[in-house]
C-alpha cells in the first residue's frame, strides 16, 4: 500500500470511529434526558395524587350536601302534600255537598278550556 493510501484508510477509520464515538454520546445524552424527564414525571405525580385525591373528597362531600338537601327538600314537600290532602279530606268530609259543586264547576272550567283550545 501507498503512502496516501494508508492515509485516506486512517482518515477514513479516524471520521467512522467519530461518527460512532458522536452517535454513542448522542445516545448518551437522549438516554440521560429521558430519565430525568421520567423523574421529573414521577415528581409531578407524587406532588398532583394529594391534590386530586383532595378534590375527589370534596367533590364526594358537595354530592354528599347535595344529596342530603334533595332527600330534605323531598321529605318536606311530602310532609306539606299530605297536610294538603288530610285539609282536603276533611273539607270534603265537612262539606260534601260544596265540595262535589266546587269539583264540578272546577271541571266545567277544564272542559271548557279543552272546548276552546282545541277550536282555535
Amino acid at each position: 500500500m501507498t503512502r496516501t493510501s494508508t492515509s485516506a484508510r486512517q482518515l477514513s477509520d479516524d471520521v467512522l470511529q467519530s461518527a460512532a464515538q458522536a452517535v454513542e454520546d448522542t445516545g448518551d445524552a437522549a438516554s440521560d434526558a429521558l430519565a430525568r424527564a421520567g423523574e421529573k414525571i414521577r415528581d409531578l405525580r407524587q406532588e398532583v395524587k394529594p391534590a386530586l385525591k383532595d378534590l375527589a373528597a370534596r367533590a364526594q362531600d358537595s354530592l354528599n350536601r347535595g344529596l342530603d338537601t334533595a332527600n330534605e327538600t323531598r321529605l318536606r314537600a311530602q310532609q306539606s302534600l299530605q297536610q294538603y290532602a288530610d285539609a282536603t279530606g276533611r273539607y270534603v268530609a265537612e262539606q260534601p255537598v260544596k265540595s262535589v259543586l266546587i269539583a264540578a264547576a272546577a271541571g266545567a272550567a277544564l272542559a271548557a278550556l279543552i272546548i276552546a283550545a282545541r277550536r282555535r
